[in-house]
């Protein structure tokens, strides 16, 4: 009764929302995706044959986003929802308890062998973690950055593009079952982008494979373990991935800044959609330059009009490495 009584108050609200969207075409199946990686590995597998609907916004942040009464409707519509599953996207779970999907919920971190996100040396824990570890009393740096500490699972599992291929895959096999005359377009479909993210894959492995260091600092949060760990790289970062925090301590900026001039890193990265503030006041220290690793997770609204994939993204980024091992 409860859910019904929500239902009819989200569709009385709709009426006041502005102009409606495009009506879907009621003879294809019906995606919904959170995020833009979901969204764009189900657009590489369907094609045509189904429409795909990205929930998140372009440019917006999914740690606070709140979905809208049109959003809750699509999901309880739809015959396939994708999310994360991870802490960014827990505002799926207010969807999910007020009204019941009719079609399958799909989640990425449930498709890959999960990875816990910790704090590693030199990265500013999150207020409210336990900072307990064995250490000097007096030792000011561990106690600073509490070396080691489990923060929780990385949720990031698509910034590995092994990882991306596997999502994809899982994509395809689901659209096959729901849409079996169109079972083998899907089954094409989702091997051949997996099958170019396999490429570049490979591209990244052997970049890697040629450097005998392979060390990056990050002034921003670093949302990319799962990269870091395919690829056997050292990192050195301002936050952990899912930090919400912007303000990091001096400890730590002097920590990074200490790192980048005494290892001889010529770049201090930053993420997509940050101010690049502490990238830019660590560069400009040590006297490097500042590069933008896009981590897939959103684009712009310029990126998205402008046909920007997965696939698109992390080529920029190969570009970027290549030139920083260059």
């Amino acid at each position: 009764m409860k859910k019904s009584c929500f239902v009819l108050l989200l569709c009385l609200l709709l009426t006041g929302c502005g102009p409606a969207e495009a009506p879907a075409r009621p003879d294809r199946p019906q995606i919904v995706a959170t995020v833009f990686p979901a969204y764009d590995f189900a657009r590489a597998v369907c094609g045509e044959l189904a429409d795909v609907r990205l929930l998140l916004p372009p440019g917006a942040e999914s740690h606070s986003y709140e979905p809208t009464p049109a959003d809750i409707l699509a999901v309880q519509d739809c015959d396939l929802f994708i999310c994360l599953g991870g802490e960014s996207d827990a505002w799926v779970d207010t969807i999910l308890s007020a009204v019941e999907p009719r079609g399958e919920v799909l989640r990425m971190v449930d498709c890959v062998e999960l990875l816990e996100e910790e704090t590693v040396e030199g990265m500013q824990a999150q207020p409210g973690h336990d900072h307990s570890h064995d250490h000097d009393e007096h030792d000011h740096e561990a106690e600073e950055h509490s070396l080691g500490q489990v923060v929780g699972m990385d949720e990031h599992v698509w910034t590995s593009p092994c990882n991306a291929a596997a999502i994809v895959r899982t994509v395809g096999g689901r659209m096959e079952t729901l849409d079996r005359p169109n079972a083998a377009a899907y089954r094409e479909n989702a091997e051949a982008y997996a099958g170019q993210i396999d490429e570049l894959d490979q591209r990244f492995a052997d970049l890697f494979a040629a450097q005998p260091e392979r060390t990056i600092v990050f002034g921003d949060r670093f949302p990319l373990r799962y990269f870091a760990e395919e690829y056997e790289l050292d990192y050195y970062a301002a936050f952990p991935g899912c930090g919400t925090q912007t303000e990091p301590s001096a400890a730590t900026i002097a920590y990074l800044t200490a790192k980048v001039r005494d290892e001889g890193i010529p770049t201090v990265w930053y993420i997509e959609f940050s101010n690049h503030l502490v990238a830019d006041s660590i560069a400009e220290a040590t006297g490097t330059q500042t590069a933008m690793f896009h981590t897939c997770h959103n684009v712009s609204r310029q990126e998205m009009e402008a046909g920007a994939t997965y696939l698109s993204l992390m080529e920029q980024n190969f570009v970027s490495l290549k030139q920083y091992f260059g």
